[in-house]
């Protein structure tokens, strides 16, 4: 009976390690401004309301999973480097993984969620592990000037990466409010720290706003949505470009549409939607994507969240195949939904010639 309660003082004690060392030495610090419309003084939310499933919902989650297959390991070759850059009124998109691509237009070259870590975590040697190498090796990117995270989430705002693109590369740092302090934190200077609507100036005649998704953020078990989640739009001579972050379906696309015009490009999440009971407020699906490239009158649309991380109960292939079936039902999308393989990329079709398609 004496052993068992000391196992048992000890299994306790290290439980509650764990929670404060997640509370007080990776959680987000606590941000500080008036209330908004989507800022209750402490913690964000989303507008309207995510009706979530909580703890109990993941705890069943948990308890009831059916996994889809995933290969251990796909040894695939990187692609080729990059061009070092395109000129103005021109846009090149290269998948790298999960939600990094790197957009290059009117002379910049831009990250989304950078990742090239092997795990996505608290530390190097815990998280979800890679299934595949990053389509584009680090030492192939051209120079970067501009980096986009969209959320706290260590699939989207990967330290190391962060930390190795500061040193090798010194881009600025974009990301939501809140996030300056985290991003401090490792050293990194976020050059802003924006607001859903909030719009900036990052080189001559090129703009980027935050607009706002559906979903969460947080780092730690204490700090959830003490840091602000979104989407970006970039708008230069070349056009429009919509990276949606993560974000479930019920987003107001067609606000950001009407606000900033149809994208150019669009790049839209379709992994970790299953199961959809507990997955479908904060992420979209294969299917939904099809009709968020519709609802924004996109050009040309990119699926991103997959195929790299095991988060969801969606197996590797699943989701491409998801939408390759939800693209038959509308044949006129096809050529304007872009499958691009891990380092792939291309010159994105001018918007015009792009509907011309469908």
């Amino acid at each position: 009976m004496r052993l068992f309660t000391w196992v048992l003082v000890a299994i306790l004690a290290g439980l509650l390690g764990l929670y404060s060392y997640g509370c007080f030495w990776i959680g987000a610090p606590a941000y500080s401004g008036p209330v908004t419309e989507n800022f209750d003084g402490a913690r964000f939310h989303n507008v309207p309301p995510v009706e979530r499933n909580g703890f109990a919902g993941f705890l069943k989650w948990t308890w009831t999973r059916k996994p889809g297959p995933w290969l251990e390991w796909v040894e695939a070759e990187p692609g080729p480097p990059p061009p070092e850059r395109v000129g103005a009124g021109e846009m090149r998109a290269t998948f790298v993984n999960h939600s990094t691509v790197l957009v290059q237009m009117d002379g910049l070259n831009i990250l989304t969620d950078p990742v090239w870590s092997e795990r996505i975590g608290p530390v190097s040697w815990a998280g979800p592990k890679r299934h595949r190498l990053p389509g584009i090796r680090f030492e192939d990117l051209p120079p970067i000037d501009v980096v986009l995270v969209s959320h706290s989430h260590y699939d989207h705002m990967d330290m190391p990466t962060l930390i190795r693109l500061r040193d090798e590369h010194g881009p600025r740092f974009y990301t939501g409010l809140g996030n300056r302090a985290v991003l401090a934190e490792e050293g990194i200077e976020a050059s802003a720290e924006m607001d859903w609507w909030d719009e900036t100036e990052i080189a001559e005649g090129v703009t980027l706003a935050f607009v706002p998704a559906r979903h969460f953020s947080g780092r730690s078990l204490c700090d959830r949505n003490r840091t602000l989640w979104g989407g970006f739009v970039i708008k230069g001579p070349a056009g429009t470009v919509y990276f949606a972050g993560d974000t479930g379906a019920e987003n107001d696309f067609e606000r950001i549409r009407d606000t900033y015009g149809a994208p150019r490009l669009a790049m839209i999440p379709i992994g970790a939607f299953l199961p959809a009971w507990f997955m479908s407020p904060v992420h979209t699906s294969p299917a939904q994507a099809v009709e968020v490239h519709e609802r924004l009158h996109a050009g040309t649309s990119i699926p991103i969240h997959y195929g790299t991380f095991r988060l969801g109960d969606d197996g590797q292939f699943e989701p491409v195949e998801r939408l390759a079936n939800a693209l038959i039902e509308r044949p006129q999308v096809i050529p304007n939904f872009w499958v691009l393989g891990f380092g792939e990329g291309g010159p994105v079709p001018s918007y015009s010639s792009a509907k011309e398609k469908e």
